[in-house]
């Protein structure tokens, strides 16, 4: 049940949330790291 629901979590943040990708983390701003962190924690938290 868990595993699903941080699926589901992950497939609304590839819809809603930007991407960062090919940006370089150390350039990027306060806001913008929480919301890398936050993709970061829901995808590894819907792989275990």
């Amino acid at each position: 049940m868990k595993r699903q629901m941080f699926k589901l979590l992950v497939k609304l943040n590839k819809l809603i949330l930007p991407s960062f990708y090919q940006k370089d983390p150390m350039k990027l701003t306060t806001f913008q790291k929480v919301i890398l962190g936050f993709r970061y924690w829901a995808l590894t938290n819907s792989l275990k």
